[in-house]
Order: structure tokens, then sequence, then C-alpha cells
């Protein structure tokens, strides 16, 4: 079993390795990451299309391209693996690319029609398959975003449990804990003590806020969870923490 952990250790440490010499500007290695991940981008946009994707298909296209801007923006400093991540970006990139040829049809649809009733009808019927379907890929966006978040949880000891059980209950107590969960993450010393220890730097934080060190300790598990959804790539749940803060 440990054999195994640590193999898988391997693997990870020597991804990260590849990818911080691609981003150093070795494009024959980029070549041949990009090459060897293929199947991986395939089965990736084949999980959004629903579909078996060929390479001649233009939504692996727009997967390769989005692999190829993971490797570029990939940081093992937010806590996430590259797979992990890139996952998340090629699926975002096709659905938006979905959602923008959908839009064309729809456009397309409506400059060929006339005053013919039954016309009016097909147009009616696409428009509301388009906004069914993406009702949809938003749903399916906000479920895994929250897997993805749930397991970035997990690495804290934490669950979306603790979350909701944690949250302050008065307006005021959520935004103190939002502010004190951002300045934790816009200093760079502190945001590296929490990740890399995942805990919670309590006597640090204590001097750069003006609540008490037990404010702090009873909001402890939600700071670090909003800290979380602040430090990564959530579109939905940072639209609640802007609600926190607005409402």
């Amino acid at each position: 079993m440990l054999g195994l952990l640590f193999t898988a250790f391997k693997k990870k440490r020597s991804l990260e390795e590849t990818v911080l010499k691609i981003q150093q500007g070795d494009i024959s290695l980029r070549n041949d990451t990009i090459e060897s991940f293929k199947p991986f981008i395939a089965k990736t946009v084949s999980s959004v299309c629903k579909r078996y994707i060929y390479e001649s298909d233009d939504e692996f296209s727009i997967g390769m391209i989005a692999f190829n801007e993971a490797i570029d923006k990939y940081s093992p400093e937010k806590g996430r693996s590259l797979l992990a991540f890139a996952e998340t970006l090629v699926k975002r990139r096709v659905i938006d690319y979905l959602r923008n040829q959908s839009k064309q049809k729809e456009v397309l649809l409506d400059l060929s029609l006339n005053d013919d009733n039954d016309q009016s009808h097909i147009y009616i019927d696409n428009e509301n398959s388009i906004n069914e379907y993406e009702k949809q890929k938003e749903s399916e966006r906000r479920k895994e975003e929250i897997h993805l978040y749930i397991s970035h949880l997990q690495d804290f000891g934490l669950s979306f449990e603790d979350l909701v059980e944690n949250s302050p209950k008065h307006a005021d107590a959520r935004k103190g804990a939002i502010m004190i969960a951002k300045l934790l993450m816009e200093d760079d010393e502190l945001k590296e003590t929490l990740f890399a220890k995942k805990r919670l730097p309590v006597k640090q934080l204590e001097g750069k806020v003006e609540v008490s060190r037990k404010t702090i300790e009873r909001n402890r598990k939600y700071i670090i969870a909003v800290a979380i959804i602040i430090n990564g790539d959530f579109l939905y749940l940072n639209d609640y923490i802007k609600g926190a803060i607005d409402g």
C-alpha cells in the first residue's frame, strides 16, 4: 500500500516538474506532454458532449487549446493537481464553445424566418430548447464545482456540512469572517502557511485583524472554507461570497 502511495506521489511530482520546465520555455516538452495527454483530453471533452470525440472534431481542438492554457496557468501553490485543474478548464472552455454555437444557430434561424406561423413555432421551440440546454449545462457546472470544492475541503479535514453548520448566524459576523479570509489570501506568508500546514494561522492573524482570538477560533472552519473559495477557480461559489457581503 505504501509502495502505491509513493509511486503516485512520484508521478505527481514528476508531472509538476515537467510543467515547470514547460513554463520556462521548453517547447518540445510541451508538445510531447500535450500529445501524451490526448486520451485524457478526449475523455474530458466526451464527458461534456455526451458522445465519442474524434481528434478531427472542433470540440477536441477546443480541449487541446484549453489543456495548453492549463499548463501555462497551473500553479501547485493553489493546492490542486494539474489534471484536476486541466479537467475543470477543458470542460469550461468546451461548454462555452457549445453555448456560443447554440447562440449562433439561434441568430441564423431568426434571420431565416418570415411571418409564417409554422416557422414562428419552430423558432419558439428552438429557443426553448436552447434555454433548457443552457440551464442543464449550468446545473452540471454547479455540481462539478461543488464536487471539486468538497475535495479541497477534505484536504483540511472539513466537509460541505461544516460550511453550513459553522456559518456565522448574523450577517455582520459572516462579513467579518469573509474579510478575514480575504486578508488571509492577500498575505503570501499566511496563505502559504494555510495551504502547506492545512491549518489556520490563528496567532499571526490575531495581530492583523481587529477581532479577538476567540472570534477567529470560533469561525475557524468558516474562514478556511471561504479562503479555499477565494483561492480557487470557483465561479458560482464566489457569487455566494459576494452575496454574503452585499446582503
